[in-house]
């Protein structure tokens, strides 16, 4: 069994802003991968689109596979060397400086070369990046079990690391345009000189989010290097309800998420007639953003962080059930569908921002089953169930596109699709993120199992624990 000792001192405001910091850092360079990503590849260094396809495919399996191996790798390390500063920042003071620089040169080495060589390089730069991305965002996603205690105390974390995501990336896509637009966007200095300083500005964030962060839970391990074993995760699936719970919910949700995100423009463009609207859907989410990261950790203060996130989930979900309802039997004003659908996607995405406090919870519930605290091998396959759901709700989303019929010449020519592809869209873009959200208020409802009476028993053998050591 793991002995934990928790320091008497609670939860400050500066482990609240050295926690926000971590994903504002990280952030800073992988923005850079969702927004302008593909047209460095297409504009700057002319990838073959077949190409391209392939590489993606093997780097999102690369991407999928290596966040559970860095969370039992990291488990495995401390259990063998039982490094005294703690289990997880010192994974942050290493990664830090090798995230910052395979970022520059993902954007500036592969233009140095053409043909199958640039090709084989940027293959390589793409892995390395991703490996050190995803051994700096482990530890910190982790290190939320090791710095919180109760509900209010992740649901507070979770806030925080919500407002450094959103800082994180609000930024790289207000700097990286400035330099793409002095030089060129198929100009590759814009872009070298753009991640750079996203690059450089991220890695002095992150050593912040080192140095003010706290391992507040310090374990004291009793198991051996050999006692955890990369096939653990295996066996807590079967025991774990909890965590079950949580990776369905992430599937679903990041379905959800990635499905309004992909088709989006298709309700906007086809059904409201009106795709400028689009742009005044992040004004109006992010006040409302804003507020949830707020007065989430005071609702999950007074009502528990389970009962907070299953409302906000079912809430959602009828919202959205609704919605699509009212589709059916008038033509919905293109404002009034902007407005309701984004009150329903962000109450029912309140649960992105709150599911990290979730994780510690699943963590802690795992100690108490199986003696061992692996909380990087928990968080890393809770990231590999989001990514199912990333590629689901992308791939799902477009092949669903065919099988409405949708007919992009129609569109080319500013035609109107047919009746019955209109109804499709509806249905994709409303119905589906609906049921996709009723799926993970049902994973909250009927597969989560920790309830008040665990946590007391939890609690009651942590205390006889503690007794014990002193």
């Amino acid at each position: 069994m793991a002995k934990v000792k928790t320091p008497k001192t609670g939860l400050t405001t500066k482990h609240w802003i050295g926690y926000m910091l971590g994903d504002w850092g990280g952030c800073m360079t992988f923005a850079l991968m969702g927004s302008f990503v593909t047209r460095y590849y297409t504009n700057v260094l002319q990838v073959n689109t077949v190409v391209l396809a392939a590489l993606l495919a093997i780097w999102n399996i690369w991407d999928a596979v290596n966040d559970p191996m860095m969370g039992a790798l990291m488990d495995k390390m401390f259990a063998k060397n039982r490094n005294p500063k703690g289990k997880f920042r010192p994974w942050l003071l290493r990664a830090t400086p090798m995230l910052a620089i395979t970022s520059i040169i993902f954007w500036t080495v592969p233009t140095m070369f053409e043909g199958t060589v640039m090709i084989v390089v940027l293959f390589i730069c793409k892995i390395l990046y991703e490996a050190t991305y995803t051994m700096f965002n482990i530890p910190m996603g982790s290190l939320l079990s090791a710095m919180s205690n109760t509900d209010q105390e992740r649901a507070s974390l979770s806030s925080a690391r919500g407002v450094g995501g959103m800082i994180g990336n609000m930024l790289p896509a207000m700097l990286f345009p400035i330099f793409l637009n002095m030089y060129g966007d198929s100009n590759p200095k814009g872009y070298a000189i753009g991640a750079t300083v996203c690059a450089l500005v991220g890695a002095v964030i992150c050593y912040g989010h080192y140095a003010l962060t706290e391992e507040r839970n310090v374990v004291e391990s009793e198991a051996k290097a050999d006692d955890i074993k990369f096939t653990d995760i295996l066996n807590v699936f079967k025991v774990n309800r909890a965590f079950l719970a949580l990776c369905i919910h992430g599937v679903c949700i990041c379905t959800m998420q990635y499905v309004t995100s992909t088709l989006g423009t298709y309700m906007y463009a086809d059904v409201l007639g009106n795709v400028s609207l689009m742009s005044l859907t992040s004004v109006i989410s992010m006040p409302f953003m804003i507020a949830i990261l707020v007065f989430a950790p005071m609702l999950a203060k007074k009502f528990g962080l389970v009962p907070t996130i299953r409302a906000s989930l079912l809430m959602g979900s009828v919202l959205y059930i609704s919605l699509f309802a009212l589709h059916m039997v008038m033509d919905v004003p293109a404002m009034v569908h902007m407005l309701w659908s984004s009150i329903a996607s962000g109450v029912g995405m309140m649960s992105i921002q709150m599911q990290w406090g979730m994780v510690g919870e699943a963590i802690d519930y795992n100690e108490y089953l199986t003696g061992k605290r692996t909380e990087g091998s928990i968080y890393g396959t809770f990231n590999l169930t989001r990514r199912i759901g990333q590629t689901i709700g992308n791939s799902a989303a477009v092949l669903a596109l065919g099988w409405i019929g949708y007919d992009a010449t129609i569109a080319a020519a500013g035609g109107v699709q047919a009746a019955s592809v209109l109804t499709g869209i509806k249905a994709l873009c409303v119905l589906v993120p609906g049921i996709f959200v009723l799926g993970s208020w049902a994973a909250f409802k009927y597969v989560w199992n920790i309830t008040p009476e665990v946590k007391a028993e939890m609690a009651a053998k942590k205390a006889a624990q503690k007794a014990a050591q002193e």
